[in-house]
C-alpha cells in the first residue's frame, strides 16, 4: 500500500460527503486532483494554504484509485502525484484534521 494525500479545505469536503467520489476544482479546471507526497505536504501546505482554515487531509491508497495516476513535474521540478479523474471515496483510508 502507497499512500499520497491530498489537502481540501472542510467546507469542500462537505459538499461531496453523500457523493461516491470527490472533485476538487482542478478537475475542471486543470484535467486532474493534484495530491503529495508525504515529503511534499509541508511544502504545499506552506505555498498554497497559508491563513486557509479549517483544512483536511485526505490520505489515500494509490491501490484502490479508480483513476489513472501520474507523477508528474510541477513547483521546483518536483514529480507530483495527479489522479486524472474524481477521487474514488473507496481510496481515502483516512481524513485527518490539519486545523
Amino acid at each position: 500500500m502507497s499512500i499520497i494525500y491530498h489537502i481540501v479545505p472542510a467546507a469542500d469536503w462537505v459538499r461531496y460527503e453523500n457523493e461516491p467520489v470527490y472533485e476538487a476544482a482542478s478537475l475542471q479546471t486543470e484535467g486532474f486532483i493534484h495530491l503529495s507526497t508525504k515529503e511534499q505536504v509541508d511544502g504545499t501546505l506552506s505555498r498554497y494554504y497559508q491563513n486557509v482554515p479549517d483544512l483536511l487531509l485526505l490520505h489515500v491508497d494509490t491501490d484502490k484509485l479508480a483513476y489513472e495516476l501520474k507523477y508528474e513535474p510541477s513547483t521546483n521540478d518536483e514529480l507530483f502525484p495527479h489522479v486524472y479523474g474524481p477521487l474514488n471515496k473507496e481510496a481515502i483510508v483516512t481524513i485527518q484534521r490539519l486545523n
